[in-house]
């Protein structure tokens, strides 16, 4: 099947009137936009046939990255992140979880923190140390620890991370017929109830109102006991709305709250169909620039050319599939598509699209994938996190160059210890930090407002630089960004459950160049966390100037784990 331009000349002709529209207006959009930005561009001061050939070549989509190489490696289990605790951080100017840096630039401590004194208090504190990235400091306490205990590791893990017990069997009662006895013995012993069971046990019960305070009295008026469902269920609903964590929260109230949270399907649609916590809220397209200004004609035409490229290159791969006769027969009785149906939208109009989009293919899901079940796609589903910050704590070890004058036989060895911040915004943007600062010097400084702040400045102690004492200096090396997660658009031939799941992020680069990064959503550990875990897939660089991709290497690089920080609130705005 041909599948290149002359093969829809109807299409071609509304590309060419399409670009020699926006070339008419470029020329008007230059002048006005000059005026008002107050640091000149270069390439708006060249002539008009150099302008025309910046506007034909920022009209055609960017090439796509190279796909990353396959490296044959042996699988590996991921055991260690089973152990992954979540982390969080509380307000900076909470005077309980106030910390302090020691002078020599350990993690952060809290000041009334005991010296460890036992070796599972040292194997503990080692344990806080490596999470927060000083390798050295937790390598010191590891070997103390182990001095004192060699079991302690054990120990740790029976404290935090116990395994359940198996019930033992019931004994058989003893019975003075010998027939009753063989019957007794030969039945299986009595399995514990399943999750689903002790749920589904709950269902008859009511709510109790609380006892009197002292015997005798009459016991305190339950007006929540006397709510009809209806009413209930329309509360629950508009505490889910506000938070999902204290909508969670209220199954451990009584055992009729808890059938309601596990079991009422329709408080768990409006999570996931609303964009307050739910998948409403997550963006498929990109919805702004890298500066984080909106999208421009120009960012929606070269929208439209991709999704046309990305058709055009469905439609040659199914042909692949299919014998040099089908493929003739499909050319003779295939229609021309209706060219009006592919014109570019307006803003609006695209919004209103992707919204329809999203639900229709959260619909799709809901019945396919996660078994008709609210509760399961909300676990389960691949979603950003926006009340917190996604962390990856790199540490490598190189070999320092030994002292002329110093009188040892090896050289010294160097703990190398840097960090990798994310941040999401609910309107598609992002900051991206690189740094050696710790985490609780950073998190509550990932803002658009330090971002703003440091725009363009370096810490020093000049007059029209920003001071080096302000706590947010870090902040000065932090880069713009956008961010989603990718659809069926991106990969039309992939099936359905593989679909979903993968993250892209575009930041400011040096000069030129825009860094790209691919991730991958997973999750980590046993707490029950989804969707706390970034696992890199590739590291780009692309040079505006000569349309051309490079990849970094990820030698040392690790995954994001994400971080809850309570001065971003519930929503994370």
């Amino acid at each position: 099947m041909d599948t290149s331009g002359e093969a829809n000349p109807d299409l071609e002709s509304f590309r060419e009137q399409w670009r020699a529209e926006v070339r008419a207006r470029r020329p008007t959009t230059q002048a006005s936009s000059s005026s008002s930005q107050q640091q000149p561009r270069p390439q708006q001061q060249t002539t008009l046939s150099a302008a025309e050939l910046a506007t034909e070549h920022h009209l055609h989509p960017r090439k796509p990255p190279p796909a990353p190489a396959k490296q044959v490696v042996a699988p590996r289990q991921d055991y260690e992140d089973d152990y992954i605790q979540p982390r969080s951080f509380d307000a900076p100017n909470d005077g309980a979880a106030a910390a302090s840096t020691s002078a020599q630039g350990g993690w952060t401590v809290n000041k009334t923190m005991k010296d460890p004194v036992t070796a599972l208090d040292h194997y503990e504190k080692a344990v806080e140390r490596e999470a927060a990235g000083s390798l050295g400091d937790s390598l010191r306490l590891y070997r103390k620890a182990f001095r004192m205990d060699d079991s302690v590791d054990q120990k740790y893990k029976n404290k935090y991370f116990p395994k359940q017990k198996a019930q033992p069997p019931a004994a058989a009662p003893v019975t003075a017929g010998g027939t009753d006895s063989a019957a007794a013995a030969s039945t299986p012993a009595e399995q514990p109830q399943t999750m689903k069971e002790l749920i589904n046990s709950f269902a008859g019960l009511a709510i109790e109102p609380a006892g009197p305070p002292i015997e005798g009295m009459p016991p305190p008026p339950c007006p929540i006991a006397s709510l009809p469902e209806e009413l209930l269920v329309h509360i629950m609903r508009d505490v889910a709305i506000l938070d999902v964590a204290d909508f969670a929260r209220l199954a451990q109230v009584c055992k009729r709250f808890a059938f309601l949270v596990a079991t009422e399907d329709r408080i768990w649609r409006r999570i996931c169909l609303g964009d307050e916590f739910g998948f409403g809220g997550m963006h498929y397209h990109w919805q702004r620039q890298l500066t984080w200004e909106p999208l421009t004609e120009e960012d929606l035409l070269t929208e439209f050319e991709e999704q046309m490229q990305a058709q055009e290159k469905a439609r040659a791969e199914k042909a692949a599939e299919l014998d040099k006769d089908a493929a003739d027969d499909d050319d003779e009785t295939a229609e021309t598509p209706d060219v009006s149906l592919l014109l570019p939208l307006t803003p609006e109009q695209r919004a209103e699209k992707h919204a329809e989009e999203s639900r229709a293919t959260t619909l799709a899901f809901y019945k396919t994938l996660y078994n008709s079940s609210w509760l399961r796609m909300w676990r389960l589903r691949p979603r950003i996190r926006f009340n917190g910050c996604y962390i990856s704590t790199v540490n490598y070890i190189r070999t320092g160059q030994a002292n002329a004058n110093a009188t040892t036989w090896g050289s010294p060895v160097l703990i190398v210890t840097y960090y990798r911040y994310l941040r999401f915004f609910r309107d598609g943007t992002a900051i991206s930090l690189l740094t050696t600062a710790e985490p609780a010097d950073v998190v509550y400084h990932l803002t658009r407002e330090a971002v703003a702040l440091h725009a363009g400045k370096k810490a020093t102690n000049s007059n029209n630089a920003v001071p080096t004492h302000l706590p947010s200096v870090p902040m000065q090396y932090a880069l713009k960004g956008r961010w989603r997660l990718t659809s069926a658009a991106d990969n039309p031939a992939a099936p359905l459950n593989e679909i979903e799941g993968d993250l892209i992020v575009e930041t400011q680069g040096v000069g030129k160049y825009i860094y790209r990064l691919d991730l991958t959503l997973k999750s980590a550990g046993k707490m029950g966390a989804k969707n706390n875990k970034l696992v890199w897939r590739g590291f780009y660089n692309y040079d505006r100037m000569t349309d051309d991709w490079g990849e970094f290497t990820l030698k040392h690089d690790k995954p994001f784990f994400f971080s809850r920080v309570k001065s971003y609130g519930v929503l994370g705005e």
